[in-house]
């Protein structure tokens, strides 16, 4: 069962007369392949739920029971990407920002205030950066989920095209099987030329 905790913000927002919500969280800040997801999630407002939680805890199986909860008990979801190449251009922490607000805009309805994991966002809405906000926010929760699944899918379409590289296997993170393919086999063009160890490899060459 989700804790009942997660759910306190929102439901002070609600009662000081925010109607429509939106959770925003991004994936893959972190792999060296791959571009970066971001999902805004608007909920439900008496949107309850059995498997959601943080992301990081649930297994891929979990994660995917708690994507179906949430598509049932959502008025509105939206995912923005940055790719490997803005990535490259802007760094990750502004591409991430970037997936963020593309994923907001595109929200079917416009939220009238954002509660944000951890990074602050310029737009012309009210909103809150919450550090760890998926432990503590049931919209911030949802969202991670999102842009997970949204993410690992993505993942597995890339292990169809470069089977050996294992990308359903570690999502395009630095395990001991990448970096030994990446040893092997050389860089894709999903790999990212701004993250160590591919930048040295580039200078190798």
């Amino acid at each position: 069962m989700t804790d009942p905790k997660l759910y306190e913000i929102e439901q002070n927002l609600h009662q000081l007369g925010a109607k429509y919500i939106a959770g925003i969280d991004e994936a893959g800040r972190g792999p060296l392949a791959g571009p970066v997801f971001a999902a805004a999630v608007i909920l439900k407002p008496d949107a309850q739920f059995t498997h959601v939680d943080d992301s990081k805890k649930l297994s891929e199986k979990q994660r995917l029971l708690a994507l179906e909860e949430i598509k049932a008990q959502s008025l509105s979801i939206s995912i923005g990407i940055s790719s490997v190449e803005e990535i490259d251009l802007i760094n990750i922490y502004r591409a991430s920002r970037e997936a963020m607000i593309s994923a907001i805009k595109h929200l079917k309805i416009k939220p009238d205030y954002l509660l944000i994991d951890a990074m602050p966002i310029e737009i012309d809405i009210p909103s809150e950066s919450i550090i760890k906000g998926d432990q503590k926010s049931i919209s911030i929760a949802c969202a991670s989920i999102v842009a997970k699944t949204a993410r690992d899918a993505y993942m597995v379409e890339m292990d169809r095209l470069f089977p050996q590289y294992g990308f359903k296997n570690h999502k395009g993170y630095g395990t001991k099987e990448h970096l030994l393919a990446l040893e092997t086999y050389g860089i894709t063009p999903i790999h990212r030329k701004s993250y160590e160890p591919i930048k040295s490899m580039l200078k190798r060459k």
